[in-house]
This record gives C-alpha cells, sequence and structure tokens, in this order.
C-alpha cells in the first residue's frame, strides 16, 4: 500500500467513525416538567421560559393530584405526544410521578428537583417517615386532601419566593388527595435510566438529608442549590442548567 493509499484509507476510516458517532448521538429536545404537591405547573414558567429559549421543546404536566396512578397517566400522556424521548423533570411529590412514568420506552433520563425519588414499594410518606421535614405547615383536611398551613407558607415552602408571590402561592394551592401520599411506586425508572438529582440546601418541607440518601441510592449525579423548596421558581437560572446537562448527557448515547 502506498503512501497515498494510507492517507486515503485513512481519512475514509476518519469519515466513517465520524458518521457512527453522529448517527449514535440523538440529542434529546423534549423536556416534560412535572410539579409537586401545593402547587401547579405555572411554577416552571422560569425555567421553561429558559429551556424554550435554548432550543427545547418544553410541555408542563398539570396532573390532577387526586391519585398516583392519575398523575402518572396524565404524565405518560404528555410523554407519548413528544416526538422522540423525553427528559422528565420532577419536583418534590413530581418525583414519585416520573420514578413510575419513566419506565415509558420514550423516557431517555429522569431529573428530580428537591424530590422524592421512591424505590419499588414505597410511597411519599413513607420516605417522609424515615426523616421528617422541618415544617409543620402540612395538614389534612376532613375528606383526605392535604394543604399547606397559610400562615407557615412562606417561612417554609417558599421562603426565597418574594412574599407577595409566597401569599399568592398559598391562596391559590393545590390540595392533593391523601391517597396520593400513600400509594407506593410499582417500578423505580432510575434503576434503567441516567439520572440527576437537585438538592434544596435549605429546604424545610423535604428534608435535604432525605434528598441526600435518595440521590446517593438511586446513583443520581447531585447538585445542591441554597434554596428553598421552591428553589426552582427562585432559582430557574441554575435548574435550567442542570436539565439542559441532562438533556445532553442522554443524548449522547
Amino acid at each position: 500500500m502506498n503512501r497515498f493509499t494510507r492517507i486515503a484509507s485513512a481519512i475514509a476510516f476518519s469519515f466513517a467513525a465520524m458518521s457512527t458517532q453522529a448517527a449514535q448521538a440523538v440529542p434529546v429536545k423534549n423536556i416534560v416538567l412535572v410539579h409537586g404537591f401545593f402547587a401547579d405547573g405555572s411554577g416552571w414558567k422560569g425555567v421553561a421560559d429558559i429551556l424554550a429559549r435554548d432550543g427545547y421543546k418544553v410541555s408542563v404536566v398539570q396532573q390532577p393530584e387526586t391519585s398516583l396512578e392519575d398523575d402518572v397517566k396524565a404524565t405518560v400522556r404528555a410523554v407519548e405526544a413528544g416526538d422522540g424521548r423525553s427528559i422528565l423533570v420532577g419536583h418534590s411529590y413530581g418525583g414519585m410521578v416520573i420514578t413510575e412514568a419513566g419506565n415509558n420506552a420514550k423516557v431517555a433520563g429522569l431529573v428530580y428537583v428537591a424530590a422524592f425519588q421512591p424505590d419499588a414499594g414505597e410511597s411519599l410518606k413513607a420516605l417522609a417517615d424515615k426523616l421528617p421535614p422541618a415544617t409543620k405547615g402540612i395538614k389534612a383536611t376532613p375528606d383526605g386532601h392535604l394543604y399547606f398551613d397559610q400562615a407557615l407558607f412562606h417561612a417554609d415552602f417558599a421562603a426565597d419566593v418574594p412574599a407577595a408571590d409566597a401569599r399568592f402561592m398559598a391562596l391559590s394551592q393545590v390540595t392533593p388527595a391523601v391517597q396520593a401520599a400513600t400509594a407506593p411506586v410499582s417500578q423505580a425508572a432510575w434503576k434503567t435510566r441516567p439520572s440527576w438529582a437537585i438538592v434544596s440546601r435549605d429546604d424545610l418541607t423535604v428534608n435535604p438529608d432525605l434528598e441526600r440518601f435518595m440521590a446517593k441510592r438511586a446513583g443520581s449525579k447531585t447538585v445542591e442549590i441554597a434554596g428553598s423548596h421552591v428553589a426552582f421558581i427562585a432559582h430557574p437560572a441554575q435548574v435550567a442548567k442542570v436539565i439542559e446537562q441532562a438533556a445532553a448527557a442522554a443524548g449522547e448515547k
């Protein structure tokens, strides 16, 4: 083989390798955002705006919080509507939802934001009982729903959100069914999907040590934010950055 032939062969091999890598690298452009208890999808606006600006297709699930099963169905519906694979992002109770819904074949990865990361057979209540939160603001109604005491809402749920905004959040809070908090997950998607976790260091609604325990158990790539339980509202750029890192990493497969 002469020198020219060797060079031509090397170039051809390089192009073939690049083509193979390009074929394998399928970017994840769909992001599905799932809210937690006492909130609705509007809380994701800051994060969603950043993701949309950066070229991602964002879906915000408005799950009913009537039961874990209903909320998983609503999330899977959003995943199935996407063109291609999705990154599922869950805040707080939303972590329960994405852990179950994430078993869908179109889910490429999971991002937990101050969220519960249950194993199979675990419920939100069972996890919270392991390492209880600092707040005493979560209470139950006589007809089987949960609410957050408005007098404690700003300090214990949304301390880094302006007082006026926190006041309206408290007034408009969703009251989830107790059964959503007591229903166990049947299969943990983090066992078969890559996962990322954002721990809120100043969280009084979910114990930060519980967040750390669950993230370590799941093998999640973990980032800590100095923020309240709703750090995704107060610090959307930091949260969006982790989501975009997850989308890029999951897209390399």
